[in-house]
């Protein structure tokens, strides 16, 4: 019994040394993700804006938005690209803007009814990177995180 447990113990140790120093990358992690979707969903935003003409007749033509006319969609998924990843790579209201671009990102699978396996793909990793910063938040390098620390103070924000 004594051999098992003189065994187990260095297992332990190394198993807790190298958990505390994984979860350092945490905040880092997290970071890196907001920033991979966020800027995927920016730069598409910016290229619906660019074209407004195009994206309208896409958004007429080619995606199949339920439930929504095809305009009201085209401005609502625009400012949610534009506005939605500059939250979320900030990290203010990182949970909100993650849970908003989880819901865009499904509708832009949903509305495609061609998407390539590679597209797909990618919408998956996003969906997951987005559901990551749903469940832990943004992460110790997010403004959230530093107004709940006290880091800044709201009166600063006057």
């Amino acid at each position: 019994m004594n051999n098992i447990k003189n065994l187990l113990i260095p297992i332990s140790q190394l198993y807790q040394s190298v958990g505390l120093k994984v979860s350092l990358l945490q905040p880092v992690a997290l970071l890196a993700a907001r920033f991979y979707v966020g800027w995927a969903f920016f730069a598409s935003g910016l290229t619906k804006l660019r074209d407004w003409d195009s994206t309208l007749f896409l958004f007429e033509e080619e995606y199949q938005v339920p439930f929504l006319p095809y305009e009201l969609a085209a401005y609502l998924g625009t400012a949610a690209e534009i506005i939605l990843p500059i939250l979320l790579i900030t990290g203010l209201t990182s949970r909100f803007a993650a849970l908003g671009l989880f819901f865009v990102n499904i509708v832009a699978v949903i509305s495609l009814e061609n998407i390539a396996p590679v597209a797909y793909a990618e919408h998956v990793l996003w969906g997951v990177l987005l559901i990551q910063v749903v469940i832990f938040s943004g992460g110790r390098i997010a403004i959230d995180q530093w107004i709940k620390n006290g880091t800044i103070k709201a009166r600063e924000f006057n």
